[in-house]
């Protein structure tokens, strides 16, 4: 029960960090002032506008798509396989388990190796593009390394290394309830589990953030009506009254 307690605190820790920083960071975002009318054209002139502008940027990557094909087809097709590999993993933490999540069961197996081939591309991406390679940082290597990581080890233990699923549901379950219970000790399991844990705790603090920036992205979020009506950031306004 020694490692059971241990990933517990882990997670209890990762989680909390996750939300904390995420709730800040989405304050931090809402507070900057936006002094500038600056949405990129042609853009929307209605406010119902920009929410369809902003819906089809975060469901088909519009502007990726026009700017760069084979980026698109990597990253949407990375995109979509998470979120098909996160809905097939709410059976670990579901009791009954949903119709849906059942009936997406095999297809998340596929989007497991759809999602490890679109971030081996990308990261390849990173090496073999001279202007890519020059900007990459490390830590743009580091998120890759740990998605291609966590990817790697689950699709490790659904092919190579099986462990006891069950109970791996039912130690999730006990972590929903305060209820520790024991945890298969399987080292890819270990590894998978602390990888998810690193990610959940770095994800407000590292790139990883623009899936809630997005929204709050001026080039994307302001309605193109500089001429009908004055912008004025809210502290711009004080000064003026």
């Amino acid at each position: 029960m020694t490692s059971a307690y241990a990933f517990a605190a882990l997670f209890y820790a990762a989680a909390a960090l996750l939300v904390g920083g995420l709730a800040y960071k989405i304050y931090d975002f809402a507070r900057t002032p936006a002094p500038l009318k600056i949405p990129t054209t042609p853009a929307p002139t209605t406010r119902g506008g920009v929410a369809l502008r902003l819906l089809r940027e975060v469901a088909l990557f519009e502007s990726l798509f026009r700017s760069n094909l084979w980026l698109w087809l990597f990253g949407i097709l990375f995109h979509g396989a998470l979120l098909l590999v996160l809905a097939r993993h709410l059976r670990y933490f579901t009791e009954p388990v949903w119709a849906p999540v059942i009936w997406l069961q095999p297809f998340g197996i596929y989007a497991g190796l759809a999602m490890a081939v679109a971030l081996a591309a990308l990261w390849a991406r990173r090496f073999l593009v001279e202007r890519i390679r020059y900007i990459s940082t490390p830590s743009d290597h580091l998120m890759l390394a740990l998605l291609l990581g966590i990817g790697a080890t689950g699709l490790g233990m659904k092919f190579f290394m099986h462990t006891d699923v069950v109970a791996v549901k039912a130690y999730f379950l006990g972590l929903l309830r305060f209820d520790i219970q024991p945890l298969p000790a399987h080292p890819g399991l270990y590894l998978h589990l602390i990888l998810v844990a690193l990610l959940m705790a770095v994800f407000p603090f590292s790139k990883l953030l623009h899936a809630p920036g997005v929204f709050f992205s001026p080039t994307r979020n302001q309605v193109d009506d500089p001429r009908e009506k004055r912008h004025l950031a809210p502290w711009a306004a004080k000064l003026e009254s």
